[in-house]
């Protein structure tokens, strides 16, 4: 009975540090699809300024 604690006791262990793994992907993904956004919201932003200069 004792072995079968400890197999459930560890499973959930392993449960926790596999979320834990997936969130922290999630986060890198995330960060990095907005760092890729905001370098293209920068270049428009940067030629719609560019274009309304006066000559």
């Amino acid at each position: 009975m004792k072995t079968l604690r400890k197999l459930v006791a560890q499973r959930k262990g392993a449960t926790a540090i596999e979320y834990g793994l997936i969130a922290a992907l999630i986060a890198v993904a995330a960060i990095a699809a907005m760092q890729g956004l905001g370098g293209s919201l920068n270049n428009t932003f940067t030629t719609v300024s560019n274009e309304m200069k006066p000559s």
